[in-house]
């Protein structure tokens, strides 16, 4: 599914630009992940997961997304480069085709200036948009203030957790957290 560009202004007057990548962004695209994935505990693939992962492997994600009736990529461009990303996909089989999962990853030195309020406004429309979705969750690693707040602001509520989800390189653990919207 295609999200249509959309120009917004941030908080600290950037402007940005959100819409479905296009396989000219792979690189730009694979570099945002990358960068997110180092910058923070909090991300759910270390840089290691995506050793090997080439530009040409992204543009066939991109590809795969941009043709895919169950999903929704929107990524935030600043000055033609990509800063965040956020998806939501649409459950298809019958017992679950009322549930989408959202997910979100933001560079850190973009955080606060309101792109993932911006994103996460359109994901809750696109589920809002698409028939049959009820309910919408989300996990995240527990600590994540950050993140919490703004799906709390969002309307999401903690419904459970999973003790130890992560190992961590230093051998520690760290809880995943699920939460759920409910749209109706």
């Amino acid at each position: 599914m295609i999200f249509e560009e959309k120009r917004i202004i941030l908080k600290d007057g950037t402007n940005a630009v959100l819409k479905t990548p296009e396989l000219q962004n792979a690189k730009t695209l694979l570099d945002n992940v990358k960068i997110t994935a180092v910058e923070t505990e909090y991300f759910s693939r270390t840089i290691d997961d995506w050793e090997g992962f080439t530009v040409e492997d992204e543009g066939k994600w991109i590809a795969n997304v941009r043709e895919s009736d169950n999903a929704v990529v929107i990524t935030c461009f600043i000055n033609g480069e990509a800063v965040g990303n956020c998806d939501i996909t649409f459950k298809t089989g019958s017992k679950v085709f009322h549930r989408a999962t959202v997910g979100i990853a933001i560079q850190k030195k973009y955080w606060g200036i309101g792109i993932g309020s911006a994103m996460f406004e359109e994901l809750i429309n696109a589920a809002k948009e698409h028939k049959g979705t009820e309910i919408v969750d989300l996990e995240f690693v527990e600590g994540n203030n950050r993140a919490k707040a703004l799906y709390e602001k969002f309307g999401f509520k903690v419904v459970s957790s999973k003790p130890n989800f992560f190992k961590m390189k230093d051998g520690t653990y760290q809880n995943l957290v699920y939460m759920q919207k409910y749209l109706l």
